[in-house]
């Protein structure tokens, strides 16, 4: 049987090409999310990064998964996944994938959370952010490939299940995201306008206040904090 860290240093290898060796995943990163502007925001215990400097390295965990969760990208959560098990499918690995989630506890719960955090993902989402918040052309096309493995790891995923669509085997689950995005996408949008007026006055506190309502509203409907 395929060892559970050969799946994980393909995803590891992955994640780090292009979290830390990517030239523009910083400056993407930054302009993409709400990351910048938690800051400024007085939530949480701690300050958001642990120095000063545009650096992966000086984040706390937490603003991390945090500010991409706002964006509906939540790309720390299967960033690489896709790409191991596409990898592995293609070596003809496929039916030991697929006997390793039938028959290992362990590993069918972590594909099954990666399939809950697929289905709560929303690529029109996030491409909205890119649109309106990334100037930058490099950045633009990096968040287009970065959702392009999204769809690639949700087909990956359901290659390994066997399901022919994100949570197939949980219609409760589904239903509920179902039910709650056309609540949450209204208030993504907002932040979206927000964060872009605050980036062009940067002093109204006005603005402010509207951006931690917009965090709030969509930290309540993802049920995710960070």
């Amino acid at each position: 049987m395929l060892s559970w860290w050969l799946v994980m240093s393909f995803t590891l290898l992955i994640a780090r090409s292009v979290v830390f060796e990517h030239p523009h995943f910083i400056s993407y990163f930054r302009a993409a999310t709400p990351e910048s502007e938690l800051g400024n925001l007085n939530i949480g215990s701690r300050p958001a990064r642990r120095k000063v400097g545009a650096s992966v390295h000086n984040l706390r965990a937490i603003p991390w998964i945090f500010a991409w969760t706002q964006t509906r990208l939540i790309l720390p959560s299967w960033l690489g996944v896709g790409d191991a098990l596409n990898q592995l499918i293609k070596e003809g690995k496929k039916a030991e994938l697929q006997k390793m989630y039938e028959a290992w506890p362990f590993f069918a719960a972590t594909i099954d959370l990666i399939e809950m955090i697929l289905a709560k993902a929303d690529m029109r989402i996030a491409g909205l952010y890119d649109d309106v918040l990334v100037d930058d052309p490099a950045g633009k096309k990096l968040g287009s490939e970065l959702r392009q493995k999204f769809m690639e790891t949700v087909r990956a995923i359901c290659e390994v299940t066997g399901h022919h669509k994100l949570l197939e085997t949980n219609p409760a689950l589904r239903r509920l995201i179902e039910m709650r995005n056309p609540y949450i996408d209204p208030i993504n949008i907002l932040q979206v306008e927000v964060l872009r007026r605050a980036r062009a006055d940067p002093r109204s506190v006005r603005l402010r206040e509207a951006l931690l309502i917009t965090i709030n509203g969509i930290a309540a409907g993802m049920r995710n904090t960070g």
